[in-house]
């Protein structure tokens, strides 16, 4: 009986033992923070940022990133500043390179990367990303205000058995304007495509990349860079010149207008238009859906222009990391900036994106292993914004509400576009009434 009860006894405390020691793992055990990212990525972008945000959560347990797709980078930047007024911004918001101004201005909303990376104690040197990105979203002083993301320029694509249909070498594609609507032209009277070419995102790839690639101003000030006090002068001969050719090559479609963002980009590989104007991050999708061998070239210019070609200039977008959220949720941030910055996440996101490497190692990584002679045309877009020392016409632009402009430059563009006004017309009414806009923005953040 004595020995029952011992028994028993035992039994008992070992079991309570180990149920103390289980709620106490229990009371010990945190859940992870969850770091809300909101993006406008879609396709093979957007699974890439996902794959981004699973590679991080696998790293560690105290910390996961949730992603969640706001739709375009209009809507995303919308509904960002919508989200902080009401007090329940995502930690990190995608916004696209023209909402830069919009992001400075807006006093309390935002953490700048530098102060948020030393906060954290997490190592950070602004030197280590490309001066070419960086510049863009850093304070004239070199601090870093948002992280680079997916930061491209503009470049071209062009159909290689296309340009073989119609007796073109597809080794060489067209290098200045004369050449690239030559070609256009010889492929619609071929019947190698039932366009020509188009181009997406049009005010960025035909007024802005434009401008910057031939050296002409923007604006002033640096297209803004050194004021909000800016005025836009885009109206200028060259730039009237290039919307009149456009206006003329629509003819028998050697040019088709698609849209004002990324709505022309189907056009391209599914073969309707033999060349497209687009992002450089546009290279996932061109490879994912096209059954055509392609190639991937500079720009073209125009040869009289003096100076040409310059640079071109960033486009894309950064992370910003929004005001109001608790320490350790910004210590997570930083981590995961830090992941993000990793030379081997870096390279992986470069070579399968067609983004810029966003540090210098891993440029130089990707162009030690070969990558780039393995894979002509996938450093394009780097010797692009490389190509001279940038000048004040071509450092890049920050106006602010950006957003507003870009709809009054396409709303003008399209309705030249349509025959109800002449290019120079449509470049001087953009012009004043994008400056009108530009008044009631530093009448605003002043």
């Amino acid at each position: 009986m004595r020995m029952r009860t011992l028994t028993i006894f035992l039994t008992t405390t070992v079991l309570a033992s180990v149920a103390a020691g289980s709620l106490g793992q229990a009371q010990t055990s945190k859940p992870a923070i969850e770091l809300q990212w909101w993006h406008a990525m879609t396709g093979a972008n957007g699974d890439r940022v996902n794959k981004i945000a699973d590679g991080f959560n696998a790293t560690q347990s105290d910390y996961k990133v949730v992603t969640s797709f706001k739709g375009s980078y209009t809507e995303t930047l919308t509904a960002t500043i919508a989200a902080f007024r009401s007090g329940n911004a995502p930690h990190i918001a995608q916004v696209f390179e023209v909402g830069t101004a919009t992001m400075m201005g807006a006093k309390g909303a935002i953490k700048p990367v530098y102060q948020l990376m030393a906060d954290a104690g997490e190592p950070f040197d602004s030197k280590a990303y490309l001066p070419a990105i960086t510049g863009y979203y850093s304070t004239a002083d070199g601090k870093m205000l948002s992280m680079p993301f997916n930061s491209s320029t503009s470049v071209m694509y062009y159909n290689k058995d296309a340009f073989k249909k119609a007796g073109l070498d597809p080794d060489k594609p067209p290098k200045t304007w004369p050449e690239f609507f030559d070609a256009a032209k010889k492929i619609r009277a071929a019947n190698a495509a039932p366009c020509g070419f188009t181009v997406g995102w049009m005010s960025w790839t035909q007024i802005e990349q434009f401008s910057a690639w031939h050296n002409v101003a923007i604006g002033t000030k640096s297209n803004g860079l050194g004021g909000a006090d800016t005025e836009l002068k885009f109206n200028g001969p060259l730039q009237i010149k290039h919307l009149q050719a456009l206006i003329d090559a629509q003819k028998d479609r050697v040019f088709e207008y698609g849209g004002r963002e990324r709505q022309p980009e189907g056009k391209f590989p599914n073969g309707e238009c033999a060349m497209i104007q687009t992002s450089s991050g546009f290279l996932g999708e061109a490879i994912a859906n096209s059954k055509f061998a392609f190639g991937v070239t500079m720009l073209p210019y125009y040869p009289d222009a003096a100076g040409a070609p310059q640079n071109s200039i960033i486009g894309g977008a950064s992370l910003w990391v929004m005001g109001g959220k608790k320490p350790e949720e910004y210590k997570g941030v930083a981590k995961f900036f830090s992941y993000l910055s990793r030379t081997d996440v870096q390279v992986d996101t470069h070579t399968v994106t067609g983004y810029l490497p966003i540090t210098v190692a891993a440029y130089k990584a990707t162009k030690d292993s070969g990558f780039y002679e393995k894979n002509p045309g996938r450093e394009t877009p780097i010797l692009e914004l490389q190509n001279k020392a940038p000048t004040e016409n071509s450092m890049g632009l920050r106006f602010g509400n950006m957003v507003q402009l870009r709809d009054v430059f396409a709303e003008e563009i399209e309705n030249a576009l349509a025959g109800k006004q002449s290019a120079k017309e449509a470049l001087d009414k953009a012009v004043t009434r994008g400056n009108a806009i530009l008044r009631q923005f530093q009448k605003s953040s002043s």
